[in-house]
């Protein structure tokens, strides 16, 4: 039987996480649930987007994921607290295990700026519920945190005009924004997972002086130290390099999509939640 990891996000940009993942860790089996038919998760209400995570986390332990990784910066921020402390303390198997996406980036960010001034781009739900700032000052209190919310750019992603002439003014509007809160950042971390499509642009615009940060490889290397800490969860990880996609909306339109994100070929399946 298997016994995967479960990777849970509001639609597309947790497949960006999934990759690294893969790449770090290509012996174990996963599942990906994109709730699609709700995205996008951002705009949503604490106790909506709650009980949606609530839901899909349930599903993949049903599914026998007995960890699951909410791949998705909203989910992480307005989630994973109660999920932790509330609700896993009550399920029938309460060994099982949700992680997040932003304490890891909180736990390193100190080693990745000089100036101890960064920037925090990421979705309007995300941006409102001050994760980051808090999650980082309790690591490197000495950081200066500037945010700023970019609700278009998933939208940009998702349908593949971030590299047209009018995506790229909306990015550049944005960097220009964020660099003028603060003009000593000099690093900047990419708050949701569907703007590492966006990496090579923002670097552009922000020149080399800005190193700019995606959430992939950081997570993967924290769940693989988090495995090693953790032999008892790994120990109840299967690992046969399969992975299994499903979707909450249509598969065919997750298919074709999900194939593009990940640089190859899958197939999807409709899931009801």
């Amino acid at each position: 039987m298997r016994t995967p990891i479960g990777v849970f996000d509001s639609g597309f940009g947790g497949l960006t996480i999934l990759k690294e993942l893969h790449e770090k860790l290509p012996d174990y089996d996963f599942i990906y649930l994109g709730d699609n038919a709700r995205t996008p998760y951002g705009t949503k209400s604490f106790d909506v987007v709650y009980t949606y995570v609530k839901e899909a986390v349930n599903k993949l332990f049903s599914m026998d994921c007995p960890l699951v990784i909410l791949a998705c910066n909203t989910a992480s921020a307005k989630a994973l607290r109660n999920i932790q402390q509330k609700d896993i303390p009550l399920m029938p198997d309460p060994t099982k295990r949700v992680l997040g996406v932003i304490r890891p980036c909180a736990e390193i960010i100190g080693t990745l700026t000089r100036s101890k001034h960064i920037g925090i781009l990421g979705t309007t739900g995300t941006i409102n519920s001050n994760s980051y700032p808090i999650e980082i000052k309790k690591f490197f209190p000495e950081i200066q945190v500037s945010q700023l919310a970019c609700p278009m750019w998933v939208h940009l992603v998702e349908h593949n005009e971030y590299n047209t002439e009018s995506g790229r003014h909306f990015i550049k509007q944005k960097i220009n924004e964020l660099k003028a809160k603060d003009d000593l950042i000099d690093t900047i971390v990419l708050g949701c997972t569907h703007y590492p499509f966006l990496k090579n642009i923002i670097e552009e615009f922000v020149g080399p002086t800005i190193k700019v940060v995606a959430q992939g490889e950081i997570v993967s290397d924290s769940l693989v130290d988090y495995l090693s800490r953790h032999p008892e969860i790994d120990s109840r990880l299967s690992k046969s390099s399969h992975t299994s996609y499903y979707t909450t909306e249509e598969a065919t339109n997750f298919t074709e999509k999900a194939s593009r994100f990940l640089q190859k070929k899958i197939q999807a399946e409709h899931l009801i939640l």
